[in-house]
C-alpha cells in the first residue's frame, strides 16, 4: 500500500493547466491562439515582469 503524499506536484500542475485552459476558453475571442493567451498572461504577471527585467539586464551586461 502506497503512502498518501502531503503534496502532489503532478496534481498541482494538472489543476493549474486546467485553470488556464478554462480561462482561455472563456476569453478565446481575444486571442488568436493558446500560445498568444499564455504570452499575454506572462506579460501581465508580476513574476513575468521581474523575469523579463532580469533577462534584459543580463543581456545588456553581456554586450560589454
Amino acid at each position: 500500500m502506497q503512502k498518501k503524499k502531503a503534496f502532489d506536484c503532478v496534481e498541482m500542475k494538472r489543476k493549474a493547466q486546467e485553470k488556464l485552459r478554462a480561462e482561455y476558453e472563456a476569453r478565446k475571442g481575444e486571442f488568436s491562439s493558446f500560445v498568444e493567451f499564455l504570452n499575454a498572461k506572462a506579460e501581465a504577471s508580476e513574476l513575468g515582469k521581474l523575469i523579463r527585467a532580469k533577462i534584459a539586464s543580463a543581456k545588456a551586461a553581456a554586450k560589454y
